[in-house]
């Protein structure tokens, strides 16, 4: 290959790469990235609106311009027939994406299967709709059930204060409301392996995006019935399934035995996490694992009792557990320090 040519094809890329996050602007971008005019720039977006990998809109001097859907794909199934998520996989969604790399085929296989599986078995709605869009970067599903959604089922099966508290026990992971059928493990690796994954239900919103520190828990002014599920994904991500559930083993048995548990869900609102009450809500079923890092993003300050409760009492009645702290800020460290060396 040329280097004119491969030069091109990294100019292409680029924008391709770029569009979604500046759509008004990317020809700016490009020019400045690879020190060429926005005429040579444009000349590339052209090329890339011919081959309907971008789409354009507006007149030339607002004209913005957006990824071009490659695929676009919707189909309604009956929850009360006998659907199975496998079946569904290999006649609808396997061909949509057949062609993109093992490693992007097999962590679509897991999280579509997992997902339509939670609405086949917990959701008690009649019908589930699925969405898939794929553009010449990334792929996205949506399933949506009209159930009667996720965060108020756990909620009332395992009989939480809130459904907000519901967003932080999947978040710890090995969450279930049916341990015979179900291990509790597939929200929890599927939020982690793709670019994003977002679940709405009820006025509650969490959304978890791969290389962020940060879960966000929202509450939305509008209530929506029933749970929709969306997952997006890079075509060409290097990243493998294999390698998000060895994040979360440890030793050499590779079971689920490592959880991340973001202490930021804890927070209501703007409340401060101060007593130890917030403390036992965060540590509720963190004993099913051997590691437990609390993950301290986006939390400014924490108060002396919830320290206690987390890092000396807790700590002390499971010697057998290792438990640490990340992205602490110098305040919440100096908090824990004190807690765990009270005497000093």
């Amino acid at each position: 290959m040329s280097k004119v040519r491969r030069r091109g094809e990294q100019i292409r890329q680029f924008i391709l790469e770029n569009v979604g996050k500046h759509p008004k602007d990317v020809a700016n971008l490009a020019s400045q990235e690879f020190g060429i005019t926005r005429q040579a720039v444009n000349k590339h977006i052209q090329r890339l609106v011919k081959q309907n990998s971008l789409a354009a809109k507006g007149s030339t001097r607002s004209r913005s311009y957006n990824l071009h859907p490659l695929d676009k794909w919707m189909q309604t199934y009956d929850l009360n027939s006998k659907l199975e998520e496998d079946i569904v996989w290999d006649c609808d969604i396997r061909p949509l994406v057949a062609d993109l790399p093992d490693n992007v085929r097999d962590i679509w296989l897991y999280g579509f299967s997992e997902m339509l599986n939670n609405a086949i078995d917990h959701s008690s709605g009649k019908e589930v709709v699925v969405q898939l869009e794929r553009t010449a970067i990334d792929t996205e599903i949506i399933i949506s059930d009209d159930g009667e959604g996720i965060f108020k089922k756990i909620q009332r099966e395992i009989q939480l204060h809130d459904e907000r508290h519901a967003v932080l026990e999947l978040a710890k992971g090995k969450l279930t409301t049916d341990p015979d059928r179900h291990s509790g493990q597939g929200i929890f690796f599927a939020s982690r392996m793709f670019d994003e994954f977002a679940i709405l239900s009820g006025i509650v919103y969490f959304s978890h995006e791969f290389n962020k520190a940060e879960d966000w828990i929202l509450e939305r002014d509008g209530f929506q019935s029933g749970t929709t599920v969306f997952m997006k994904l890079n075509n060409n991500t290097s990243r493998t399934a294999k390698q998000i559930f060895d994040n979360f083993s440890s030793g050499d048995d590779y079971a689920f035995t490592k959880t991340v548990v973001p202490v930021r869900l804890a927070q209501y609102g703007d409340e401060r996490l101060v007593s130890r009450s917030q403390a036992k809500r965060l540590l509720v079923r963190v004993d099913k694992f051997r590691v437990v890092v609390f993950d301290f993003s986006g939390v400014e300050a924490i108060g002396q009792a919830f320290a206690d409760e987390v890092f000396r009492v807790f700590k002390k009645q499971h010697p057998e557990m290792q438990i640490m702290s990340l992205n602490a800020s110098k305040n919440v460290a100096q908090m824990i320090s004190r807690a765990e060396s009270p005497d000093t």
